[in-house]
């Protein structure tokens, strides 16, 4: 369960990191684990969907550069 706090996101991939915020979400939801544990768990949640919607977000930038340049190149 410490493998979720790790805060080395940097080299995680979308699907990874997305792997481990739902494990953390469910964590939360089972409400098994203490009150410090839980905010340890949210802050790092926080920091997961971040860095999801960053990948996401770096993702769908580079599908629309792809797109435009297609688009460009039969022009």
């Amino acid at each position: 369960m410490n493998d979720l706090l790790d805060k080395k996101l940097e080299n995680l991939s979308y699907e990874d990191a997305f792997e481990r915020l739902t494990k953390i979400i469910q964590l939360l939801e089972d409400g098994e684990i203490s009150l410090d544990e839980s905010i340890k768990y949210y802050e790092q949640g926080i920091e997961l969907k971040n860095y999801c919607e960053k990948k996401l977000k770096n993702a769908e930038m580079k599908i629309k550069k792809v797109l435009n340049n297609n688009i460009d190149d039969k022009t």
